[in-house]
């Protein structure tokens, strides 16, 4: 007993070395570690553990089973598992998940917004992409003798002008009504022509077209300056070349026919001397002719008679009046369109 505690004394003073002192000394610091990391027991001292740590061991095992499972599925598994826990926790990212974008989708009517030109000309038929071509094909279908105008910011001096459709053609729209789109008046209308100054794709462009207004709406779109007026005032009818010729023939036709009339009564009195004159046996023969020149002029007088009846009956001569072509009344209609 004495030597072996005189052995531990010695070795206590530090009177005999070791070379195992590194392993030691790595044991002392890994015992170091394992007391900082160490944490507070979260047993109880009734025997019953916390519901904490009922949950956090739970989830623990959960975890290393669910691991165990998921590593053992191949690529197509794996994909089909992540897609359906997706979808089990998350059921309203659905909508966003398989829904296509709808941001650069566009229509006919948005490609017809985009390249539409108010005119066109032959230049831009050269190098035409299809939007252009679309568009192109659109504006060959309005009708452009006349515009329909917006001018609720007439203050502003600013007024939107656009041709008329089909539909409106045939209502009678900008024409016999007012070309005010927020207008029906049918009254009182006038032709107005503007130099009409917009700006498009960039650049500054004109062009000189016709609006039919009421005079209200007329007001608002001279509110800043005067435009011309171009509305077309009636004609008068004119009476015809021919039905003037034939009415001064026919007046001197009956001067001609009075003038004759009275030669020929003062040579029948001049006839009627002579024969009395003469001799009963001349004068027998001679009133045989007489009768038969009198009976020829009294035939001569009836018509003249007649002639004089009938001119005095009417006062002159029926008007000439030629048949017109469906050209002609077409232009005739249409007359205020092509001013």
């Amino acid at each position: 007993m004495e030597k072996r505690l005189g052995l531990v004394q010695v070795h206590n003073a530090g009177g005999y070395g070791s070379e195992f002192e590194y392993d030691s000394e790595t044991e002392r610091r890994k015992r170091s570690r394992e007391d900082l990391a160490s944490k507070e027991s979260h047993r109880s001292t009734s025997g019953v553990p916390s519901k904490t740590f009922v949950t956090q061991e739970y989830s623990k095992e959960e975890w290393k089973a669910q691991r165990y499972h998921f590593l053992a599925l191949n690529a197509y598994g794996r994909h089909k598992k992540l897609v359906n826990d997706y979808l089990l926790y998350y059921p309203g990212a659905t909508k966003d998940l398989f829904t296509r974008s709808t941001a650069n989708d566009k229509t006919d009517i948005d490609v017809i917004h985009e390249n539409h030109r108010f005119l066109w000309s032959d230049e831009d038929d050269s190098n035409e992409t299809w939007a252009k071509r679309l568009a192109k094909k659109y504006w060959d279908k309005l009708f452009k003798e006349y515009c329909i105008s917006d001018l609720s910011r007439y203050k502003e001096n600013k007024i939107a002008l656009r041709w008329r459709v089909e539909k409106e053609v045939v209502e009678g729209v900008g024409q016999f009504s007012c070309g005010n789109k927020r207008c029906d008046e049918t009254e009182g209308l006038r032709s107005w022509e503007v130099n009409f100054a917009y700006v498009e794709h960039g650049e500054k462009k004109h062009a000189l077209v016709k609006l039919r207004l009421c005079p209200e709406c007329s007001y608002k779109l001279n509110y800043h300056h005067k435009r011309r007026d171009v509305t077309r005032q009636p004609k008068k009818p004119e009476k015809s070349s021919s039905s003037t010729s034939s009415s001064s023939s026919s007046k001197k036709h009956k001067a001609k026919k009075r003038k004759s009339k009275h030669k020929h009564k003062h040579r029948k009195h001049k006839k009627h001397r002579k024969h009395r004159d003469e001799s009963s046996s001349s004068s027998s023969s001679s009133e045989d002719e007489d009768e038969r020149s009198s009976g020829t002029d009294s035939n001569k007088g009836a018509g003249s008679s007649t002639d004089v009846s009938e001119s005095e009956f009417w006062s002159g001569p029926a008007p000439v009046t030629e048949d017109k072509s469906r050209t002609e009344e077409f232009e005739d209609y249409f007359q205020d369109m092509f001013l």
